[in-house]
């Protein structure tokens, strides 16, 4: 998502926008195996893949915006989850497009952070 909104209000803007453009309400259920609200992750550029979203690897926050939802797309993994995630700082796509605050990203291009 472009733009700086971290408010609650802010929140319910980006649902209400990415609803509108859905045409259907995000899920809310959290799935019990996904990675929790809150995670600390880095999106990476997975070495299995030819082709990457992000320009570069960079740290964000999966999103309680709304639930995990699975990825349907032919080159989805059996059960991989899409994830909203909200950037440490804006980025820019493979494209050059953005620069994001926030994005659903699939779980391939995702690492949780070590605890300490």
């Amino acid at each position: 998502m472009p733009a700086d909104s971290s408010s609650s209000t802010g929140q319910a803007r980006d649902r209400e926008a990415v609803e509108h453009v859905l045409g259907r309400p995000l899920g809310r259920v959290w799935p019990a195996a996904a990675l929790a609200p809150g995670c600390r992750v880095i999106v990476i550029r997975d070495p299995l893949e030819r082709w990457a979203p992000w320009q570069r690897e960079f740290l964000g926050t999966i999103d309680d915006m709304a639930a995990p939802e699975p990825v349907r797309h032919p080159s989805a993994r059996r059960g991989e989850l899409a994830y909203w995630v909200s950037f440490d700082q804006p980025q820019h796509d493979s494209n050059g497009d953005g620069p994001y605050r926030k994005a659903q990203i699939w779980a391939r291009f995702l690492r949780p952070m070590p605890t300490s």
